[in-house]
C-alpha cells in the first residue's frame, strides 16, 4: 500500500508541473501597482507580515536533486492505460529508482571568513594577513579543534588572505589526513549582485555581471544535498570572503540575493549551514566570533 501511494504521487507529478507553470504565468503578470498594494493593505493583527502570499514558499527542488526531477517524466496516458500501468511490474521499478536517488546523509558546511589583512596592498599578493589576522585564524582553528568534529573536506578561495587563513586553521586543527584539497578561484571576493538598499560606491552592471555569475557558480558547485551514495554526514570547511558568504546564506535560505548587504560578518567568524536529505536548509550559526576577544572581533 505504501509503495502504491508513493507511485500515485509520482504519476501526479506531471499535473503538478502544469500547475506550477500556471502559477508562473500569474506571478509574471503581477503588476507593480498590485504588488505595492499587497504590501501595504494586507496587514492584520493575526498576520503582521507584509510579505505577499505568493512569496516565501520553500522550493524543495532548489538544487535540482529532488528525486522526482531526476527521472524521465512518464508519458501521458488515458485512464484505462493508467489503470493498467498501476498494476504493472514496471511501477515497482520506478519506486526503486526513486529510492536510489534519495539523499541519505546531511552536509554541514562551515563557512569561515579570512582574517584581518593589509588593506593598503595594491594587489592580491600584498593583501596578506596582519599579525592580528594570523591570531584570529589560530583562534578559529582552536575553536574547531575543541568541537571534536572530524572534518571531511577543506576548501579555500585562491586569494592570498584566504589561503593563509586556511593554512593556519589547518595547522592548528592537527587533524590527521585532512588537507586543503583545492584553492578555488570561484570563491574569490566580489560583488554578487546589486545591493538593496544601495550603500557605498556605485558600480556599473558589468561589475555584477562578471562577479555575480562566478559567485552563483560557486554556490551551485558547493551547495546541494548529499549524493545518494554518501552514507554518513559530512562536515566541510570553506574559507573565503564576506560578500561570498553573505550571498551564499541568502541563496541557501531562499532569501532575495540582493539582501546580502544587510548582513554583517567579522574576520574569522563561523557561519554554519546544514543541508538535510529532504532538501531543507538550516542555518546553525551566522558570523559567530565568540571564540575571539573583543580586541580582535571588533574588526569588520
Amino acid at each position: 500500500m505504501h509503495r502504491r501511494m508513493r507511485l500515485l504521487k509520482y504519476w501526479k507529478w506531471i499535473g503538478g508541473a502544469a500547475a506550477a507553470a500556471s502559477v508562473s504565468v500569474v506571478v509574471a503578470h503581477y503588476s507593480t501597482t498590485s504588488a505595492s498594494t499587497s504590501l501595504s493593505a494586507h496587514w492584520t493583527p493575526s498576520k503582521p507580515s507584509n510579505v505577499p502570499d505568493f512569496f516565501g514558499k520553500w522550493d524543495y527542488n532548489w538544487d535540482k536533486r529532488e528525486p522526482y526531477s531526476l527521472l524521465k517524466p512518464p508519458s501521458r496516458r488515458t485512464k484505462s492505460q493508467s489503470d493498467q500501468a498501476s498494476s504493472s511490474p514496471d511501477n515497482n521499478n520506478i519506486v526503486d529508482q526513486l529510492e536510489k536517488l534519495k539523499a541519505k546523509a546531511s552536509r554541514h558546511i562551515f563557512l569561515i571568513r579570512h582574517g584581518k589583512y593589509n588593506m593598503d596592498g595594491g594587489c592580491d599578493e600584498e593583501r596578506y594577513l596582519t599579525s592580528t589576522g594570523e591570531s584570529q585564524a589560530e583562534l578559529t582553528g582552536k575553536r574547531l579543534k575543541n568541537s571534536e568534529i572530524s572534518f571531511t573536506s577543506f576548501i579555500s578561495s585562491d586569494m592570498t588572505r584566504a589561503i593563509q587563513t586556511a593554512n593556519i586553521i589547518l595547522k592548528t586543527l592537527e587533524q590527521k589526513g585532512l588537507c586543503v584539497e583545492d584553492q578555488d578561484a570561484l570563491l574569490r571576493e566580489g560583488s554578487p549582485c546589486a545591493k538593496e538598499p544601495f550603500t557605498g560606491r556605485w558600480h556599473p552592471d558589468l561589475h555584477y555581471y562578471e562577479d555575480g555569475s562566478r559567485i552563483e557558480a560557486a554556490f551551485r558547485k558547493y551547495f546541494h544535498r548529499a549524493d545518494p551514495e554518501q552514507e554518513n554526514d559530512s562536515f566541510e570547511i570553506i574559507v573565503c570572503h564576506a560578500n561570498v558568504i553573505r550571498y551564499f546564506v541568502c541563496r541557501a535560505l531562499q532569501f532575495p540575493g540582493e539582501a546580502w548587504i544587510r548582513l554583517d560578518l567579522r574576520h574569522c567568524s563561523l557561519t554554519v549551514l546544514s543541508i538535510l536529505p529532504s532538501g531543507r536548509v538550516v542555518l546553525r550559526a551566522f558570523g559567530d566570533s565568540g571564540h575571539m576577544p573583543k580586541s580582535m572581533s571588533k574588526n569588520i
